[in-house]
């Protein structure tokens, strides 16, 4: 028998962490029409390629769409092109759309909070468009367990984006299909896919506390190499990864 690559290892572990994700908080049912937000950065594109792969299988049987919405006033370039073609490797219709903002406008918020509430604007409004229930978002283990950090340290409560929410405003239903896959899984994958990098130079960038909390973080890890599956355990023990 062949021994394995560290390629095919790394697959394995992001499909069968994907699938458990999926199956542990009933992320998708029978039926579903997913609109996927898609970036154009690794994780975005891991979770299109897993969707996709995902909706060939006889059941639960559900459709994909994409979209990825273009801010008109910050520079966060991607190949819509690129986009457009890796989507269709997987039978999955790609839109494009353009928003954008003026921090000038509303003091009181920041570019970055204004900047993600009109792309999730354009989101909502395309995926009751589109006749979709649920909203995939890319967002990873690593992504759950910082924002559980910096809400506490920030803000003072112990909660997170969850792996399942439910709008109360509208018919939606929010799911984060990679949330069991760690982002060093998500790396290394891109690396071999040969995913394609997208032009990211946003001018806000360096004003967020997040990239301080991952480093924070991997100083925990080494201390305790279990510490994402302690806070994993804790957020799921206070009901914190599925909001209904």
């Amino acid at each position: 028998m062949a021994i394995p690559t560290d390629e095919q290892k790394i697959e394995r572990r992001i499909v069968s962490r994907f699938h458990k994700g999926i199956s542990k908080y009933n992320l998708i049912e029978e039926g579903d029409r997913i609109l996927a937000g898609i970036s154009g950065g690794k994780d975005s594109l891991c979770l299109l390629e897993m969707l996709g792969r995902r909706m060939k299988i006889d059941k639960p049987h559900f459709t994909v769409e994409a979209v990825h919405i273009r801010m008109e006033n910050i520079k966060y370039e991607t190949d819509t092109g690129y986009l457009e073609e890796f989507a269709a490797q997987y039978g999955i219709k790609m839109h494009c759309l353009t928003t954008g903002f003026n921090a000038h406008t509303d003091t009181r918020k920041s570019p970055c909070f204004l900047c993600s509430w009109n792309r999730r604007k354009q989101m909502f409004m395309k995926a009751q468009e589109l006749g979709c229930n649920k909203i995939a978002l890319g967002h990873h283990m690593d992504d759950i367990i910082h924002t559980a950090m910096m809400n506490e340290f920030f803000q003072g409560h112990f909660s997170t984006m969850p792996a399942m929410l439910k709008m109360r405003k509208m018919p939606l239903t929010i799911i984060r299909p990679l949330c069991m896959v760690e982002e060093s899984d998500i790396y290394r994958y891109a690396r071999y896919r040969g995913y394609e990098k997208q032009v990211k130079l946003c001018p806000y960038e360096t004003n967020s506390h997040r990239s301080d909390i991952r480093d924070i973080f991997g100083r925990i890890e080494e201390m305790n190499p279990e510490a994402r599956y302690s806070v994993w355990n804790a957020l799921e023990s206070e009901g914190k990864l599925i909001e209904v």
